[in-house]
């Protein structure tokens, strides 16, 4: 499609069709925590497989219990659900539960972060978490047709040490991950705290990405990207509070990929009208919406854009703009990339034509 049929193409879609337009295009989803998708259904049937007593009495009661005020009141009972995963069919069944949802909200890619630490302190072997979880991306590419690739997080609040270890257990299986990640507790623990572990992960060739700039300072995203050389930063929403920050970010086209609805629960920002993902797009960045913990957040990936849009301005413009800027993100080859752009403008084309 002609960049210069583009205005006139979003011109032709109704408003009123803005919520389906959003859930039938194809995405990427690159901010997916796998063990945050856990719900608590699969919590409640994972316990009762493996005989792991819960401190709640039903599914209701756990769901009630999602009132967060902060990052660290979220994290306290994240761990406590991952608790119930022991062995490689719980992680398989988990990622397989994710991905069919995802492929039914037209996901097209995704990009999985994975905490083996929150695991591995609890004995469970390195090869159980993640044979599990590649084994539902084969499965699931199979099935729906949707591509999925893992990235190994390191927990801030731990220490390089302990990254170095995690490092070391994970490289036997090192074709089964595509990079590495910094998530867990922000404040306190910059980016340079892990300057080491992720200078050897560059050195072996993978890829880098870092939460920065969701609970902490800009200077942590400047740090994400200086000490770490993070190629994507994950959240980035207090960019807007450096001029300088957000023009570099602008010019390098560094993806943010944002979660509204996580900022919402986590008290980021008070309201979704309030979110500043419009003002971020409008700056030239290469913005992406994302769910990071639906399970706990209150959404999966549609659910993201349809209440971003609904308590905002944005326009089908800019869901074509966070779609594509999503598969740009993305750590794909270019043949791929190009493939899914002939998808979305097909989506765009119908829509403008019905």
């Amino acid at each position: 499609m002609p960049t210069t049929d583009l205005p006139a193409l979003f011109a032709r879609i109704a408003p009123a069709r803005l919520p389906e337009l959003l859930a039938a295009m194809p995405k990427a989803e690159l901010h997916i925590h796998i063990e945050g998708s856990l719900e608590p259904e699969l919590i409640f049937a994972l316990a009762q497989r493996n005989g792991v007593a819960l401190p709640y009495a039903s599914v209701a009661q756990l769901r009630s219990a999602y009132a967060f005020t902060n990052l660290q009141s979220f994290l306290d009972i994240y761990y406590a659900g991952a608790s119930v995963l022991l062995h490689e069919q719980d992680f398989y069944d988990m990622a397989r539960a994710y991905l069919a949802r995802a492929a039914s909200e037209n996901v097209v890619h995704a990009e999985i972060f994975f905490d083996p630490q929150t695991h591995t302190a609890r004995g469970v072997p390195m090869e159980a978490v993640i044979h599990g979880l590649h084994r539902a991306c084969v499965d699931a590419r199979a099935e729906w047709g949707i591509s999925a690739a893992l990235i190994l997080c390191f927990l801030r609040h731990l220490s390089e040490e302990d990254a170095f270890a995690t490092l070391q257990q994970a490289l036997p299986l090192r074709d089964r991950f595509i990079g590495v990640g910094l998530d867990s507790s922000e404040l306190g623990h910059p980016p340079e705290k892990f300057a080491r572990v992720f200078a050897r992960c560059r050195e072996l060739g993978l890829h880098v990405v870092a939460h920065a700039g969701e609970e902490g300072p800009p200077a942590y995203i400047w740090s994400a990207l200086d000490v770490l050389h993070a190629e994507r930063i994950d959240h980035g929403v207090q960019a807007l509070h450096d001029a300088a920050l957000l023009a570099r970010l602008a010019r390098e086209r560094t993806p943010l990929t944002v979660c509204p609805l996580s900022n919402l629960k986590l008290c980021v920002f008070p309201s979704l009208a309030q979110h500043n993902l419009p003002q971020l797009l409008a700056a030239g960045l290469c913005v992406t919406v994302n769910s990071d913990d639906p399970a706990y957040f209150g959404g999966y990936i549609n659910d993201n854009f349809t209440q971003l849009f609904a308590a905002t301005d944005l326009t089908a413009q800019h869901a074509y703009a966070l779609a594509r800027n999503s598969f740009e993100a993305s750590f794909v080859d270019a043949d791929t990339r190009r493939a899914w752009q002939a998808r979305l403008d097909a989506v765009f084309e119908r829509f403008a034509q019905e």
